[in-house]
């Protein structure tokens, strides 16, 4: 009887960190400043405390008994007050993050 109970347990979506829309990480450019940074990305999920010019957005999603993980990762380094570099995921491999989050909103992956 326990086996059949184990296979009707409900598993919560998991989602964590800011969503990173692509279009607005390809909007921040070199030499924008913090607070625009912030304005379009949201607070960073990591900010690392021995290096005040790097921020760390980073996003995970589990839905439910899926084994499929939607993550993503975009890392802003600061010089001073302004963007100096940026370290995102190039337009093939957000192309191909989009289409699987797309799947995983629908339920259709599994």
């Amino acid at each position: 009887m326990s086996l059949l109970a184990s296979g009707c347990v409900y598993r919560i979506n998991i989602q964590q960190g800011n969503f990173l829309n692509q279009s607005a990480v390809d909007t921040v450019k070199e030499g924008m400043t913090r607070s625009q940074v912030r304005y379009l990305l949201g607070t960073p999920m990591v900010a690392d405390s021995f290096n005040k010019e790097r921020w760390d957005y980073i996003y995970y999603l589990k839905k439910g008994r899926s084994r499929h993980v939607d993550s993503r990762r975009v890392t802003v380094y600061f010089d001073g007050d302004k963007v100096a570099r940026l370290d995102k995921p190039t337009a093939a491999e957000a192309a191909a993050q989009d289409a699987s989050a797309a799947k995983i909103k629908n339920g259709r992956i599994y």
